[in-house]
């Protein structure tokens, strides 16, 4: 089968194009700004990469045509379609399907799907889940929306029967606007956590557990959902009805609790100590999303002492606090938080891990549509509690970041032009410091710019 892919070069339809090709299918695909490092990894997979939605794509003639949801039918100023190729295969009847859809049909059907749900840390708790399978010898397949270290590559068929996926509440498609987890039937499921986010697309909260109750409509009887107990959310989606096994974890009366600081911990099943983590992340949110790895690969008959072994060498996903080089003792990391929640708890993950007189700078960008839309501006200043110092880049925002962080007085500042914000930051930089730079973007490359003027200075 020869597929077509629109919009390849994100994370998501990336790893289709990666699976589909390891299945042996022909891959092309196209992208407006055809960038590395996605771009080199599509192409040493023998994956041709295109400039653009031109409509001459049409003279490749395959099977079907596979949409991101990058793709609409939006046009531009002038009045012309923003993604012509998406006209003309409307306009000539081709097949086409999305993303979701066909990793469902070609990839998961006949598998032992492991969902991974949640507002935050479906990425890392996917990376984390297809490891300990991986180290059990169950030769999982995977999907994540990031590159696990372990693996160095965000997808894979795998040899045995389960396929762990990171499982997003975003739509699929301009064509279809369910979650692109209602695609997946798991026999397996993850709901990690719950929040408002997505707010271009959600209005409230309640349509998002609306989506996350269309998941659990799909699980099986003998299937198994892994909840989050500490979230009132997520006991609002089970209350509105559940038919499969349910394991929790995370509350004091959870199946599945952890005793002792996040870095190095006891896993207690029903009360009893079972296994012992002892590994390099850090923070609550981590201890959080292994005990919901441990509990998923349970269902697979992976015992909790084995999966703690596996976690005790788990090297964490790329973009998760990556420490991006030292310079006067000043050390700049790189982390995808993004939404508020994330941020604070990236902070304060790491200043549990450091001495009280250390300091925090936190560097960030408010860039996911949610944050753009100013839905969650309020909540910046507890987000960035953790910090000594944040700098917010601005550009792009049609609200008073400014104004948004006026309760952190003069430990925030703001500005609309990454050399301006760099300039800022190496102003107040000292020796000893921890520089974070968070975005779910490329951030205009800051990390390296940050290092090289922190050299100079």
């Amino acid at each position: 089968m020869h597929i077509h892919i629109l919009g390849i070069c994100g994370t998501f339809m990336g790893g289709v194009a990666a699976l589909a090709r390891e299945a042996g299918h022909r891959v092309t695909g196209c992208d407006a700004g055809v960038y590395p490092p996605m771009s080199d990894q599509l192409r040493a997979l023998g994956i041709d990469l295109i400039e653009g939605y031109g409509t001459d794509q049409m003279e490749l003639r395959p099977d079907v045509y596979v949409i991101g949801n990058v793709v609409s039918r939006s046009r531009l100023a002038d009045g012309s379609p923003r993604y012509p190729l998406m006209e003309a295969i409307l306009n000539q009847g081709a097949r086409y399907t999305s993303g979701p859809q066909w990793l469902a049909e070609h990839v998961l059907q006949g598998r032992h799907v492991l969902a991974v749900a949640g507002t935050h840390g479906k990425t890392t708790t996917t990376s984390m889940l297809s490891w300990i399978l991986d180290q059990a010898g169950l030769q999982p397949g995977f999907l994540v929306g990031g590159v696990p270290l372990n693996f160095g590559v965000s997808a894979r068929l795998g040899q045995g029967s389960a396929f762990v996926i990171e499982a997003d509440e975003y739509d699929t498609a301009f064509f279809d606007k369910r979650s692109k987890f209602v695609h997946y039937r798991p026999r397996t499921a993850i709901l990690n956590n719950l929040e408002f986010d997505h707010a271009d697309i959600f209005d409230s909260l309640a349509d998002i557990e609306r989506q996350f109750h269309h998941l659990l409509r799909t699980i099986p009887s003998e299937g198994r959902v892994v909840v989050n107990g500490l979230e009132e959310s997520l006991a609002r989606v089970l209350n509105q009805g559940c038919w499969s096994g349910q394991r929790s974890f995370g509350s004091a009366v959870s199946d599945f609790t952890a005793l002792g600081e996040p870095h190095v911990f006891d896993v207690l099943q029903g009360g009893q100590a079972v296994a012992r983590v002892d590994w390099r992340l850090n923070g609550l949110h981590n201890q959080l999303n292994a005990l919901a790895a441990i509990a998923a690969a349970d269902h697979l008959g992976v015992s909790p002492a084995v999966a703690a072994e596996a976690l005790n060498r788990f090297e964490n996903v790329k973009r998760r606090m990556e420490w991006r080089g030292t310079v006067r003792d000043i050390q700049v990391f790189d982390d995808f938080a993004h939404h508020p929640t994330a941020i604070r708890t990236t902070l304060d993950g790491l200043r549990r891990q450091l001495p009280p007189d250390a300091r925090i700078l936190a560097v960030f960008e408010p860039r996911s549509n949610t944050m753009k839309l100013g839905a969650m501006k309020a909540q910046l200043p507890w987000s960035l509690e953790s910090a000594d110092l944040a700098f917010c880049h601005t550009a792009g925002l049609d609200w008073d970041a400014a104004a948004a962080l006026a309760p952190l007085g003069p430990r925030a500042q703001t500005a609309g032009d990454i050399d301006v914000l760099v300039r800022q930051v190496v102003a107040a930089a000292r020796p000893g410091d921890r520089v974070v730079c968070m975005s779910n973007g490329g951030f205009g490359g800051i990390h390296a710019r940050l290092l090289q003027a922190l050299a100079a200075a």
